[in-house]
């Protein structure tokens, strides 16, 4: 078989004044001349910023990438892009997703790349690393860069999920402002992202799933020496990747994402799962809509015993086996010949692989938990779609009518929701309007919206709360999310009024107001779409574009892709 030319060399491997400059100046890094000499360039897209805690030390795993790369007679070239830290950055990381995506897209298709790894860690950049590429398509694998150690305090295991916890100790007196700066230096204790099964640990677990990283890659805490032999194995196998010319189209077909949800379903992953890898199918081109997710999820137990669905932290998880371990337990409901980035099949991946800890990693036929960990609801109230989490909801609430408490945004549930004459008991339901793509604009986290004041006092730790936004993967609690269309695009859910009744049945799978379609056209009459908050940059563009959570919140305009070629050259 002839051996393709390396796209790198339509750059290096010109004659003439070109090449010249081509060289030369990359060159003044101290570059040899036999480094040009038709070896694989491969790009290290590294999302390392200090503003970027959970990814802050990509510096170093960057190294270890490299080394891979080297010693597999490639060219490694580290380059940056936009970094989302997920805790630092505002409004919301989420309106940035697209952007950074954008920045991955042109970065790789604009430079002499033969393939790619993506160093991703914390929530966004994961998503917006693999949806760049995959517009790109050439060679591409996945380091993630692991969750922190599990944190510690007088004892007792603690992760971000229990951040809700001790907060509404905090609005209850349990719990004083000192005692919670003592919980705050105990558990974030080393570099890595979030130590529970939220999004990040999510994604980690999406891409592998996905066959988009080596087994394995999922778990490995960021502390571990272990996390640094994968990341150069990695750096290895993209070479053998570019020479194969394994690109993400190969590896990112239907079966992939349908091994994917299943996994979600499985570990209780991030309500974010759903909206990210939608935007990531967007994007490579494989048809994917809301109900596949519950077609694929709805037989699904919970297997692992993980927060915020569980006990455990994702440091059990790896030592109990790892994402490998999950998936061997899945073996009747996975495409087992799915492709995955090491050249070998899903299935080949996990022959063999042991569970260590049947506490963390349960069975298919005693699982930790019946209930699944992604439900997909319809109805008069999201016409195109909602999502829940059964697995971190509570039982007795997945069957319930209350009465509508509204909140018009966020402004308006900060500064009512602990109100001493808010008219609102344990039985009603809250609705937080305007904070989907849109709306907010950028979908933020505030999905679990903190139960009020006068209702914590006496004991009550959850409630149906449904809105067009998300919450953090780390929440937990009934709460029903991105529900679309949101109030800012016009949909039903904008009509909703305090008083209102709300029926949600999870195991229908159901969502409805009690009101008439008569009554709907009566108050579409005097509804006014609000204008939007931005009239320049970025922002205006998002708000102009974005499309609604079923289909991923992308910008309507970057589905799909362009491919690896540069439409003009100027030299």
């Amino acid at each position: 078989m002839q051996e393709k030319k390396l796209r790198s060399q339509a750059w290096f491997g010109r004659k003439g004044k070109d090449g010249f400059i081509y060289r030369a100046w990359m060159k003044n890094q101290g570059i040899p001349e036999y480094e040009f000499n038709n070896k694989p360039i491969i790009g290290i897209c590294n999302t390392w910023s200090e503003l970027t805690p959970c990814n802050a030390h990509f510096r170093e795993l960057a190294e270890s990438v490299k080394r891979g790369i080297s010693e597999a007679g490639g060219f490694p070239v580290e380059f940056p892009v936009m970094s989302l830290g997920e805790t630092l950055i505002k409004p919301t990381a989420m309106l940035y997703r697209n952007l950074a995506s954008m920045d991955v897209e042109e970065s790789i298709r604009a430079n002499p790349m033969d393939g790619v790894v993506l160093l991703c860690g914390c929530d966004k950049t994961t998503p917006s690393l693999v949806m760049g590429a995959c517009s790109v398509n050439i060679p591409t694998i996945v380091v993630s860069g692991g969750p922190m150690l599990t944190g510690n305090y007088k004892g007792n295991k603690i992760g971000t999920s229990d951040v809700w916890r001790y907060h509404d100790d905090i609005r209850t007196g349990k719990v004083s402002d000192e005692e919670f700066l003592s919980i705050e230096a105990a558990m974030c204790r080393s570099r890595g992202h979030c130590a529970v099964m939220g999004t990040a640990s999510s994604m980690a677990c999406m891409v592998e799933a996905l066959g988009l990283s080596l087994p394995g890659n999922a778990a490995i805490p960021a502390a571990d020496s272990r996390r640094k032999v994968l990341a150069q194995l990695s750096g290895s196998r993209i070479v053998d990747m570019v020479k194969e010319d394994l690109k993400l189209s190969d590896i990112l077909i239907r079966k992939a994402f349908e091994n994917a949800i299943i996994t979600n379903a499985a570990i209780g992953g991030s309500t974010n799962f759903v909206i990210h890898l939608l935007a990531i199918a967007g994007r490579i081109g494989v048809p994917l809509e809301l109900k596949d997710f519950d077609r694929l999820s709805s037989a699904v137990p919970l297997i692992a015993n993980l927060q915020p669905s569980g006990k455990y932290f994702m440091e059990d998880l790896f030592y109990a086996g790892g994402l490998p371990a999950v998936l061997r337990e899945l073996d009747d409901l996975l495409n087992k010949d799915a492709v995955t980035a090491n050249g070998k099949t899903i299935a080949e991946n996990y022959a063999g692989v042991e569970c260590y800890n049947r506490d963390v990693i349960t069975s298919m036929n005693k699982p930790f938990n019946p209930e699944t960990g992604l439900a997909i609801l319809t109805g008069n109230l999201c016409e195109a779609g909602a999502v829940i989490k059964p697995s971190a909801a509570s039982a007795h609430l997945m069957q319930h009518t209350g009465r509508a408490v509204v909140f018009e945004n966020i402004e308006d549930f900060k500064s009512r929701i602990d109100a001493p004459e808010l008219d609102v008991d344990e039985n009603c339901v809250l609705v937080l309007k305007n904070v989907g793509p849109r709306g907010y604009p950028g979908m933020p986290e505030v999905g679990n919206m903190g139960i009020p004041s006068k209702l914590l006092e006496k004991g009550i730790r959850d409630m149906v709360r449904i809105s067009d936004g998300r919450m953090s993967g780390t929440g937990f609690g009934t709460i029903v999310l991105h529900v679309s269309p949101e109030a800012a695009s016009g949909g039903k859910f904008a009509l909703i009024k305090t008083g209102d009744m709300i029926t949600l049945d999870v195991p229908n799978r159901k969502l409805n107001i009690n009101i008439t379609e008569e009554e709907f056209a009566e108050r579409k009459k005097s509804f006014r779409l609000l204008p939007g908050v931005a009239t320049r940059g970025y922002v205006k563009l998002y708000i102009d574009h974005v499309q609604q959570a079923h289909l991923g919140a992308d910008l309507d305009f970057l589905t799909g892709g362009s491919g690896s070629a540069v439409v003009r050259d100027s030299h």
